[in-house]
């Protein structure tokens, strides 16, 4: 079995642990965790305006070795950690992709998910699309570029598909001096708006991308 540990990992593993509690650490022990930590947009509205901001989400992958899964675990209990149920099936259905892309059985993992955000609540899909390149890298053992944040409604069987508030999260990802933002294939140029004309001078490449694979390359540099 693959037990490397993505560049950072021992001391991610360590905070990861820390913020989940004893159940995780136990089964730490029994087999070393794989864990990545990956950047995903929210908008909320602050006084009547869209606000865009840069989140992370803080993953533990183990194997579960009498396949009773698929088993998703959401830690919920700090600031800033609590997620809708939206939020929720869109990581299951980023675990699922990320298996399918693997060729793995979704039912011999179980993941542990802690959200940490700004905002006392995170709501919808669209950062399904960032957990799911964070279960591959966990899986894999690969490091993600820094400075890449992506966006987008993931599939079960790997596509990524619309979402909302574009402006906002390419704001968000400047104040967060992201260095790239994907988004889903063909809403960079909509009729509402022009991320690639709203990107100039910002110091933020827009980059559209169709498939959970697209996605995982740009942001690993690594065909999965």
């Amino acid at each position: 079995m693959d037990r490397r540990i993505r560049r950072g990992g021992s001391i991610g593993a360590l905070a990861l642990l820390l913020c989940m509690g004893p159940t995780a650490s136990s089964a730490l022990w029994a087999e070393p965790a794989r864990t990545a930590s990956v950047p995903a947009l929210a908008v909320s509205t602050v006084g009547g305006k869209q606000v865009g901001n840069v989140h992370y989400v803080l993953l533990q992958l183990e194997r579960d070795p009498q396949g009773r899964g698929p088993t998703v675990l959401f830690s919920e209990s700090s600031t800033g950690s609590a997620v809708d149920e939206e939020w929720k099936n869109g990581a299951r259905a980023a675990m699922s992709a990320a298996a399918k892309v693997l060729g793995e059985d979704e039912r011999n993992w179980r993941l542990m998910i802690k959200n940490r955000s700004r905002f006392s609540l995170s709501s919808g899909s669209s950062a399904s699309s960032a957990i799911a390149v964070g279960v591959l890298a966990a899986w894999r053992g690969d490091a993600l570029h820094s400075g890449v944040a992506i966006t987008g409604v993931i599939n079960p069987d790997g596509r990524i598909e619309d979402v909302g508030d574009l402006p906002a999260k390419l704001q968000g990802a400047v104040e967060a001096r992201m260095r790239a933002l994907l988004v889903p294939k063909g809403e960079a140029r909509t009729p509402e708006w022009d991320l690639f004309e709203l990107a100039q001078k910002t110091g933020v490449t827009v980059v559209e991308v169709g498939t959970l694979r697209e996605a995982y390359e740009f942001m690993t540099g690594i065909s999965p």
